[in-house]
């Protein structure tokens, strides 16, 4: 059978002759399948790895019955806000709402909520409260540490953090969602996973990590913005191939540990 698109429905999934789906991919964009849009780009590669998708486009965040669309994904959900941060995709700088949202059919604006990153990940966990759940594209990328947050005019906490998410993967997420993928399905130990590079995650100890570097933590920022500089220079020097060196923020009862980032792509 000629396979046009990943599956959007439970439908298009039995028709492949699949009982179940390794991933569902939630995206906060229409399903685009252009190479211009990161969840068709992640959902095709991790297709050509033999891996099973089906694509979840702008779901009614007010229930979990989309995210139940089919069933329980073997290996975990991938979410993604879409191609531009939600809060940016729904005001100006103004602060006024936006009337059109580009990404969704129409052009029509409220197809996603505020945020979607976190709310999208708590539909899932509500969904299927153990399966893990695996965050990327650019909100969750450019909040994946303590960041200054323009619409609230106040200091937030990472998106992993705040989302409740198991794991965050940062800038071109290729390489390193191939690797978590293997991981998953090869039901690696969670001191493995860790390992991978272009990878965020949270812990409460740092007894098991090795060759890092400690920068400001949120409490240290909230108290002095010269912190905030710190940290944000760290966090450009060490995300940029070819550092070696893990990077840790402290954020409440938790670690944010940045594994060093994945070689550029051929």
């Amino acid at each position: 059978m000629e396979k046009d698109f990943l599956p959007i429905s439970k439908k298009d999934m039995e028709d492949r002759g699949w009982r179940e789906v390794d991933f569902v991919l939630i995206t906060g964009d229409a399903y685009v399948d252009h190479p211009s849009f990161g969840a068709a780009i992640i959902g095709r590669l991790l297709e050509s790895c033999g891996y099973k998708v089906g694509v979840t486009a702008q779901p009614n965040w007010r229930t979990v019955d989309d995210f139940k669309e089919f069933g329980k994904p073997k290996l975990g959900f991938l979410i993604t806000a879409g191609n531009m941060d939600s809060m940016v995709n729904h005001f100006t700088a103004a602060k006024k709402r936006r009337k059109e949202d580009e990404y969704s059919p129409g052009a029509k604006a409220g197809r996603r909520p505020d945020r979607a990153t976190i709310v999208y990940t708590s539909r899932a966990k509500q969904a299927y409260k153990n399966t893990p759940v695996i965050i990327g594209g650019i909100e969750a990328s450019l909040r994946r540490f303590a960041h200054y947050d323009y619409w609230e005019d106040k200091l937030r906490r990472s998106f992993l953090i705040d989302a409740k998410a198991d794991y965050l993967v940062y800038g071109m997420a290729e390489k390193a969602i191939v690797e978590l993928a293997e991981a998953l399905k090869n039901q690696s130990s969670e001191q493995q996973i860790k390992e991978i590079r272009g990878l965020c995650y949270k812990t409460k100890s740092l007894e098991d990590l090795h060759n890092y570097e400690l920068m400001p933590g949120f409490d240290d920022i909230q108290q002095d913005i010269k912190n905030f500089n710190s940290a944000f220079c760290k966090q450009q020097e060490k995300s940029q191939y070819p550092s070696t060196k893990s990077i840790v923020q402290h954020q409440g009862q938790f670690f944010l540990v940045q594994t060093p980032p994945q070689p550029p792509l051929s």
